[in-house]
């Protein structure tokens, strides 16, 4: 048990002295999250919302589509990504291969289904009432849909914080299309998974509860908006 104690101790050691290599894994790691979150809310809120709003024919067809996209195999992503911005792809000249860019196309990828499934369902759950008694009150077509989309705004906050979460604890996807190079693309995931394979337990350790912090502060933020929705 030597080998576990030596490891936290020297797990808090790089984390006082600021190690490079660890703060360069935590920086890759919220760059490429944010940079997937971003594209993943632009284009998963609206989405979601006319999926779980609107009644148009097709929509229950893409609303199983984007359900059944909640278990696509993260190495399929990764696949099929690396398959699109390889140097023989039809992104190639771009040059997104083993970038955080690039790495974040993949990770917003397995975000979209996230946001957009779980944005229809919150729509989908407020109380039909709700949209009549606005009716009622004369609100047009625009305004019930920007008042709908109000009133379950505790709900969507729920949803990309569950995505967040999903995205920066990703390992297949930022191994693939991020290469783990070193203060490049190494993030805190794919670098536990290398250091720990070497039998460098410290820096794993070390990242692994950053992690910890993280899905501490992910999951408080949560029961907050949980508490927050209910009537």
């Amino acid at each position: 048990m030597d080998y576990l104690v030596n490891g936290f101790h020297n797990a808090f050691s790089l984390l006082a002295h600021m190690d490079e290599a660890t703060l360069s894994a935590i920086h890759a790691t919220l760059a490429s999250t944010c940079y997937a979150m971003t594209v993943a809310l632009l284009l998963g809120l609206p989405f979601g919302f006319v999926l779980g709003y609107c009644a148009f024919p097709g929509r229950r067809a893409l609303r199983l589509i984007s359900d059944t996209l909640l278990a696509f195999p993260t190495v399929l992503i990764g696949l099929l990504v690396y398959a699109f911005i390889t140097a023989r792809g039809p992104l190639g000249e771009y040059g997104l291969l083993f970038t955080l860019p690039g790495m974040a196309i993949g990770q917003a990828v397995l975000a979209l289904p996230i946001v957009t499934s779980w944005t229809a369902q919150a729509v989908e759950d407020l109380d039909p009432s709700c949209r009549e008694t606005l009716r009622t009150l004369g609100a047009n077509g625009g305004q019930l849909a920007v008042l709908s989309l109000w009133e379950c705004r505790y709900a969507i906050a729920m949803v990309a914080i569950t995505a967040f979460g999903r995205v920066i604890t990703e390992v297949g996807v930022a191994m693939m299309l991020g290469g783990n190079i070193r203060y490049a693309t190494r993030t805190m995931t794919t670098a536990i998974a290398l250091e720990t394979s070497k039998g460098d337990f410290a820096q794993g350790i070390a990242l692994g509860l950053v992690l910890l912090l993280m899905a501490f502060v992910i999951n408080a933020a949560l029961a907050f908006f949980r508490r927050r929705g209910r009537p």
